[in-house]
């Protein structure tokens, strides 16, 4: 029976991560931060340490066929900082896995991240995905194109009453389910593939994407288009305003709204379903 050792494995795609691989018949290690955080976690062993201080990983991947992380910051909370998490402390799991003798490497970064480079988060990230296709590890890159946890914003807009976009909103997205997400990285690291753009199956444009939320809510279409222009300038001029733990999720949002976000189709959880089940949670939640 093989072994996997999964960082960032209480997040959102880490919890589908160690379900998938328990699935598969792998024996899986997690990773967390806070032991309190394990509950219903699919592991047959949970290690608490913390990637951003090396003395602590000492000797815990030994006899690990294969790591996967998915650790990194979306919401800084604790005051960290994108170099010292989602580069340095990949950086020092990646050293562990080389000293402990772990043959593969595989991380979920972010598609579109070289059209991103500015953005610190994405900078951070690409630091380290060019440090693990160096080592002397096999490596699996993954890059999705966005995950169904992060498609709420539109529907709380459309709940208000009013979707805001920038431009035409005619830039092309293809989010993936987190469960579609474990599935694609375990078979492309299972196939040795070195890179993969990943999505969804359903591809939308914004436009489409405010509709959408609106159908599911039952509110009429409401979508008002702001200059693109003002997406560029508050990109330059959040971090000079905001703090950063504002600035720094608010500059690749705003960034990637720009581009289309398309990866390779795959999956079989729909957005639409998923929109329908917050919807319907939402109405069950007294008030």
């Amino acid at each position: 029976m093989k072994t996997v050792f999964i960082a960032g494995s209480t997040g959102y795609l880490g919890r589908y991560l160690c379900s998938e691989y328990r699935a598969r018949g792998w024996t899986v290690i997690a990773l967390v931060r806070n032991r309190g955080r394990a509950a219903g976690l699919a592991a047959d062993s949970v290690i608490e340490a913390e990637a951003t201080r090396p003395e602590t990983l000492a000797g815990i991947m030994s006899g690990a066929d294969l790591v996967v992380s998915a650790l990194g910051i979306t919401r800084q909370q604790d005051g960290m900082s994108y170099r010292e998490v989602d580069y340095q402390a990949n950086l020092n799991l990646l050293n562990e896995a080389i000293q402990g003798g772990v043959p593969q490497f595989a991380y979920i970064h972010l598609l579109n991240a070289d059209r991103m480079a500015d953005v610190p988060l994405v900078a951070a990230k690409s630091a380290f995905v060019q440090a693990v296709q160096a080592a002397p590890i096999r490596a699996t890159i993954i890059a999705p194109s966005g995950y169904f946890s992060d498609m709420g914003d539109f529907l709380s807009m459309a709940r208000s009453g009013r979707v805001w976009l920038f431009g035409q909103g005619t830039q092309r997205l293809n989010p993936i389910h987190g469960a579609d997400l474990a599935i694609a990285t375990a078979d492309a690291v299972e196939d040795g593939v070195a890179w993969l753009d990943v999505g969804g199956p359903d591809v939308f444009t914004q436009n489409d994407l405010a509709r959408l939320c609106f159908d599911v809510v039952g509110k009429p279409v409401r979508i008002t288009r702001l200059p693109d222009s003002l997406r560029r300038a508050a990109i330059r001029i959040l971090p000079r305003l905001a703090p950063r733990r504002i600035a720094g999720p608010a500059q690749f949002f705003l960034t990637a709204m720009g581009l289309d976000m398309v990866g390779q189709p795959f999956g079989e959880h729909h957005l639409a379903d998923h929109f329908k089940q917050l919807q319907d949670d939402a109405a069950a939640t007294p008030r």
